[in-house]
C-alpha cells in the first residue's frame, strides 16, 4: 500500500499541516524540521499527489514542453536545456514532440492540461491560432520559444531570422558566389531566413532567380531531394544556404552521390549550428543560435506567468555565424 500523508507526519511526529508546508515549501518552519521529514518521506518513498495539489489549486510544478521533432539535434538540444532551466527553479518538465501535426499538437495540449500542468513552451509551428487564442482568455501560462505570432500578446523568446539568413547570404555574395540557392522548410523562422537571403541578393544587385529557392520539410532527405534539383538546372547554384543543418546534411549527401566535392564543387551552409555541424567532413559552416539563452529565458518567461506576474515580452536575440571549412570562392572551385 502506498504511504500516504498521515504515514510520513506519524513517522515524523509533526502534523499533517507541517508536512504539507514541507512539500509545498511554504510557511515557517524550522530547517531542523524541514529536514527531519525529507528524510521521513525518502524513508517511505512517498511521492505528493500531482492530482490532488492541482484539485487544491495549487501548483503542480511541472511545464509541458511541444517541440515538432525529438530526432532534429537543435530540437533535442533545446528540449535538454529547458529541462535544466525548469529543473533549476524547481519545475520538472513533460516533453511532447508533435511531428508538425496540428492535430497532434491540439491533443497534446489538451492532455498537457489534463494532467495539470502549470503551463505550457511550444516549439512548435503551430497554425491553430484559435487554440492559443482561448488559452489566453483562461489566463493559462503559455510561451512560445524559435517562433513568435505577431497577431497575438504572448511570450516569446526568437533569433532573428531574417539577419540569420542574410548574415549568410552576404558571406556567400563577399566570397563571390552569385549563384546561391537555398533550401528551406515551411515553417515562420525559415520564410524569415528566405526574406533575409531574398534582401542580400537584392542589396548586391544580383539576378534573383525563384529556381534557386526550395521548400522541403527539415529532413536530411529533404535536403537531398531539392538538392538534386538544383544540381539538373542548366545553370545549377554554386552554393547552397541550407535553413537548417539536417537539410545541409541531406545536400552534402546528394553532391556526394554526383561526385561534387565539397567546398571545390559546392560551398554549403546550414544553420542552428548542431552537433553535426562539427561532425561532418568537411565541418559545416552553419548560424549559431544561441540555445541556452533562449531556453533560459522562455522557462524564467513562462515561470513569471505562473506565479502571477501580468507584462508581456518578446525577446528576440542575435544570431551569428560561425565559419568552418565547407566554403570557399566560386573562383577557387574546380
Amino acid at each position: 500500500m502506498k504511504p500516504t500523508i498521515y504515514d510520513v507526519a506519524r513517522e515524523a511526529g509533526v502534523s499533517i499541516a507541517t508536512v504539507s508546508k514541507v512539500i509545498n515549501n511554504t510557511g515557517r518552519i524550522s530547517e531542523k524540521t524541514r529536514q527531519k521529514v525529507l528524510k521521513v518521506m525518502k524513508q517511505l518513498d512517498y511521492q505528493p499527489s500531482i492530482l490532488a495539489s492541482a484539485l487544491t489549486g495549487k501548483h503542480t510544478y511541472t511545464i509541458g514542453l511541444l517541440i515538432p521533432d525529438i530526432a532534429n539535434p537543435f530540437f533535442a538540444e533545446l528540449s535538454r536545456r529547458v529541462e535544466d532551466r525548469g529543473q533549476e527553479l524547481g519545475f520538472s518538465v513533460v516533453m511532447c514532440s508533435t511531428d508538425n501535426d496540428p492535430d497532434k499538437t491540439v491533443r497534446y495540449i489538451t492532455l498537457l492540461k489534463q494532467k495539470s500542468v502549470d503551463g505550457i513552451i511550444l516549439a512548435s509551428s503551430f497554425e491553430n491560432h484559435q487554440v492559443l487564442k482561448g488559452l489566453l482568455e483562461e489566463n493559462f501560462p503559455i510561451a512560445l520559444i524559435s517562433q513568435e505570432i505577431p497577431s497575438l500578446a504572448i511570450d516569446s523568446v526568437t533569433v532573428d531570422d531574417f539577419l540569420g539568413g542574410y548574415q549568410v547570404t552576404e558571406y556567400l555574395l563577399q566570397l563571390g558566389h552569385q549563384k546561391i540557392a537555398i533550401v528551406a522548410e515551411k515553417a515562420p523562422s525559415n520564410q524569415k531566413r528566405m526574406d533575409g537571403y531574398r534582401k542580400a541578393i537584392a542589396d548586391a544587385n544580383v539576378e534573383m532567380k525563384e529556381n534557386y529557392m526550395a521548400i522541403t520539410q527539415a529532413t536530411v532527405e529533404g535536403g537531398y531531394h531539392c538538392a538534386n534539383q538544383l544540381f539538373d538546372l542548366p545553370e545549377p547554384p554554386t552554393a547552397i544556404f541550407a535553413c537548417n543543418d539536417l537539410i545541409a546534411i541531406g545536400v552534402i549527401k546528394a553532391a556526394r552521390e554526383r561526385n561534387l566535392k565539397i567546398p571545390n564543387d559546392l560551398s554549403v551552409v546550414g544553420f542552428d549550428n548542431t552537433f553535426m555541424a562539427e561532425m561532418v567532413d568537411p565541418p559545416l559552416s552553419s548560424v549559431q543560435q544561441p540555445i541556452c539563452e533562449m531556453s533560459r529565458q522562455v522557462v524564467d518567461l513562462l515561470v513569471k506567468k505562473i506565479q502571477g506576474e501580468k507584462s508581456r515580452k518578446r525577446v528576440v536575440l542575435l544570431p551569428e555565424l560561425v565559419v568552418r571549412k565547407s566554403t570557399m570562392p566560386p573562383e577557387e572551385q574546380q
